[in-house]
């Protein structure tokens, strides 16, 4: 039976969390990571309606989009909402799960499944951003230890380059050194210059994994005083990022453009800003609320940007700088993604039952008469 651990490790390998904003609070947010799991809900807030069919359903994992207790709590007690819904799930032994703004970002996930619904092509990042932050560590390494510090390095997650595992150079050479009267030398005798034949094993790590591969290299090397090196590396750009921009098969109306976007999201209601007759050709997609991102829009250049909501004085600034707006609400842009998480997770689980929330709902209302 898998547990909560192993549904972690597989969305973390779906949508890493480097890929979260750095203001974003995502991760294993309660819960115990060796708890069993039978049944799943994915929803996209965790609220009193959707907490309670959790526990009714007997769920053992929520997988949320946005994070429980996103603002600091001081209390959790039942005498506010907040600590009746929290405290509801730890009676009930349910953990919670938040991917947010990684899930957003990732390969295949909200702002992607919105831009494969409404048909864009040539689908790239909005705005691009760096990989993750890795060094290279260089140790020197006699040859009869050469296998045992590799492996050791390899365990501890150096060695990594793309699809590839295990990677490393290894270049033989002399090293010299001279051991003081304090010294316990492995190889020769104090007091004397040695020479010895050593490799130069070179492997690159993730920076935050440096501390790990490092003691790795003292536990399996024979020295007493190992000699390494460690560089940090320049990040190169990353083909994931935030946002989404791609190009219409077709010039289409902007008002037939949020007409459509509201047949394919379900949306209640669909607000643009701009001409409606003008042509939309190429669309920014930001899920959610992207105010953040109107300058990113624009230098793209998009034409038209699509995201849940703005504050009004973005609409101004949107006018002003001749980008299009099409707002379909907070909801509308991001419940899509965790109905589509519900079969990935499925298809990855097949022994579990998951579901998206059949509680959870737009809080949102619209006149339409």
């Amino acid at each position: 039976m898998p547990t909560v651990a192993n549904f972690i490790e597989y969305l973390e390998r779906f949508a890493p969390n480097h890929l979260a904003a750095d203001w974003d609070n995502v991760g294993l947010l309660l819960g115990d990571r060796a708890a069993d799991v039978q049944r799943v809900m994915t929803c996209l807030t965790v609220t009193p309606d959707s907490a309670g069919e959790a526990v009714e359903a007997g769920a053992h994992l929520i997988v949320t989009h946005h994070p429980i207790l996103f603002r600091g709590a001081k209390r959790l007690t039942t005498a506010n909402p907040e600590g009746r819904t929290v405290l509801s799930l730890v009676k009930a032994g349910v953990s919670v799960y938040s991917p947010h703004t990684a899930f957003d970002n990732t390969k295949d996930g909200i702002n992607e499944i919105l831009a494969q619904r409404l048909g864009l092509t040539d689908v790239v990042p909005l705005q691009r951003r760096d990989g993750p932050k890795q060094c290279k560590v260089v140790v020197f390494v006699p040859v009869k230890d050469l296998g045992r510090v590799s492996d050791a390095m390899f365990a501890a997650g150096a060695g990594h380059i793309g699809e590839y595992s295990e990677c490393s150079f290894r270049l033989p050479g002399t090293g010299t050194f001279f051991g003081s009267d304090a010294s316990n030398p492995v190889v020769g005798q104090k007091g004397k210059r040695e020479e010895a034949d050593e490799v130069r094993l070179e492997v690159v790590c993730p920076e935050n994994l440096v501390e790990a591969v490092v003691a790795a290299v003292r536990r399996s090397h024979s020295y007493e005083e190992p000699a390494f090196d460690v560089y940090p590396l320049r990040p190169l750009r990353s083909s994931l990022g935030d946002g989404r921009i791609g190009k219409l098969p077709q010039p289409t109306p902007l008002a037939e453009m949020a007409r459509l976007v509201k047949n394919q999201l379900g949306a209640g209601a669909v607000q643009f800003v701009g001409d409606g007759a003008r042509p939309v050709k190429r669309l920014a997609i930001l899920c959610g609320a992207g105010g953040e991102m109107l300058m990113d829009a624009v230098r793209s250049p998009a034409d038209t940007l699509l995201t849940g909501e703005l504050r009004f004085h973005d609409y101004l600034t949107a006018q002003a700088l001749g980008l299009s707006l099409i707002l379909p609400g907070h909801y509308a842009t991001e419940r899509c993604g965790v109905e589509e998480l519900a079969g990935r997770l499925q298809q990855q689980f097949a022994d579990v039952r998951v579901w998206s929330s059949q509680r959870e709902r737009d809080p949102a209302d619209w006149v339409t008469g």
